[in-house]
């Protein structure tokens, strides 16, 4: 299926859902005086887009928009997975005491066109569609990110991002540029024609692949595009630093594999996989992987502060989820899926309870959890015990399961070094996160710590999180059924 413009139109149905509810809300803004309705137009508009994305799953896969962007069960899944995160996001904003001072109407426009824009990077199959995609949620998050105005905090988030951002991206256009110049086209699948067929110099092919790579590790927050990450979550409103821990991530993985998989491999009617000859990234991969996930959780090992810890963790779970990319394989395809559902599931739920205690006592330090447990605030020290152990891979979680599925690809392929490095990794990342546990339970409070309770409004997203976490941590079938599902790639 290859369809024209016009034709290709019921087939956008949730991203022009997510283009009208931004302007809605931006409207609305000028006439509602209760700006908390506008929080729930765009909860509204995001779960609409949502819905019509499931509708659509089941439907053929195809080209659309003269194979600009493509309609297949990856995109479905990710689509699926940015607009639950969407959710979520608008969810904690809404119980936010820090987005309560801000221009409303403008900061949920602004979320939901970073949606929008990670649709459009999951399903692109044209270079310029996936550098104007990942261009439209770059700068709605460097906005986002210094929302608040008067936040000397949040400004130096901002510029850092933008600059860090500005310059991977001006390597990664130039890196497109040159796949350009070499195979004469921009579209995914005949780049793959053409490297495979063509007799291009392989070394100027590696070069442009490399500084392609920076634009999409940048966006994954891999070593060494990860200096941003740090400061941005920490001087980020907590939704948003959530929002682009969970995200913006993904979208990033969605782009690299459909990129690096269709685009710049081939596939065997067996089902496997092979790189262009002379071309070797799995194993510049696999190195990043490795120092990723190791420079991560070494530096978040010395963090003071949760949101810091939180930031250097991102960085290390980034190393594992490439573990799944470089093994080139379906099952590691399959892997990198799964994870980043339960990703979604553990982070998010970590970064609410960071916003519930800093609600409630304005702190975001470890040491503010000093007897969490102890001064009302039981079920979020319980429930951050829950995310932090899935994090770490500890078994009956979701996390556990996670991690089993990317060793067990790593295995498959025989990269054992890459498994050993991983498991060492994750032995490490328990002690931060058991210190965090052993903060909010063991250490009782001196009495002048602030009692912190839990609302409804975050309690249910709370109490759903949780609950996830250990259903799918002891019945997973389902979610790796539709992981199986959604690694495939309609390549016409």
């Amino acid at each position: 299926m290859n369809l024209s413009n016009v034709d290709s139109l019921p087939h956008v149905l949730p991203e022009l859902t997510l283009v009208a509810t931004a302007i809605v809300v931006l409207v609305a803004d000028l006439a509602v005086t209760r700006k908390h309705w506008l929080g729930d137009l765009a909860l509204v508009g995001v779960a609409v887009s949502a819905l019509l994305v499931a509708a659509n799953a089941g439907g053929p896969s195809g080209w659309l928009f003269s194979q600009m962007i493509v309609h297949d069960p990856f995109a479905v899944f990710f689509k699926l997975l940015f607009a639950l995160a969407a959710i979520a996001a608008l969810w904690m904003s809404l119980g936010s005491r820090e987005v309560e001072g801000v221009s409303q109407g403008e900061y949920y426009a602004l979320l939901v066109a970073a949606t929008l824009g990670m649709y459009l990077m999951a399903a692109a199959a044209n270079l310029l569609m996936a550098y104007l995609a990942l261009e439209l949620v770059s700068l709605t998050s460097y906005v986002l990110t210094g929302f608040r105005r008067h936040d000397r905090r949040g400004g130096e988030a901002a510029l850092k991002y933008l600059i860090y951002g500005g310059v991977a991206s001006g390597m990664m256009i130039y890196g497109m540029s040159w796949i350009y110049g070499l195979t004469g086209t921009m579209d995914f699948i005949r780049i793959s024609v053409s490297v495979l067929n063509g007799q291009h110099d392989r070394l100027t092919l590696f070069v442009a692949l490399l500084l392609t790579l920076t634009g999409l590790g940048y966006k994954v927050a891999a070593v060494p595009f990860h200096m941003w990450v740090p400061d941005v979550y920490t001087g980020a409103p907590i939704p948003i630093a959530a929002f682009l821990s969970v995200a913006s991530k993904a979208a990033g993985f969605a782009l690299l594999l459909r990129f690096f998989y269709p685009g710049l491999s081939s596939l065997a009617a067996d089902g496997t996989w092979a790189y262009v000859s002379g071309v070797d990234w799995p194993r510049l991969g696999l190195v990043l992987s490795m120092v990723t996930m190791t420079l991560g959780n070494l530096a978040a090992l010395s963090q003071r502060n949760l949101k810091r810890l939180l930031a250097y963790s991102s960085i290390a779970h980034a190393g594992y989820m490439l573990m799944g990319f470089v093994v080139l394989s379906n099952d590691g395809i399959r892997a990198v899926l799964f994870y980043m559902a339960a990703y979604y599931i553990m982070n998010l739920g970590a970064f609410l309870v960071v916003m519930i205690v800093a609600n409630a006592t304005g702190s975001e330090d470890i040491e503010g959890y000093r007897g969490l447990a102890w001064r009302g605030g039981a079920v979020p020290a319980v429930a951050m015990t829950l995310f932090l152990f899935s994090l770490t891979g500890l078994p009956p979680l979701v996390g556990f399961i996670g991690k089993f599925y990317l060793f067990a690809a790593v295995v498959q392929q025989q990269l054992y070094l890459l498994a050993v490095v991983g498991v060492l990794n994750s032995v490490v990342s328990l002690y931060y996160y058991a210190r965090v546990v052993r903060t909010m339970f063991l250490d009782f409070p001196v009495g002048d710590e602030a009692r912190v309770r839990v609302g409804i409004h975050n309690g249910l997203l709370l109490w759903g999180l949780s609950v996830a976490a250990i259903v799918l941590g002891i019945y997973w079938a389902p979610l790796i059924a539709l992981a199986d599902r959604s690694a495939k790639f309609f390549m016409g």
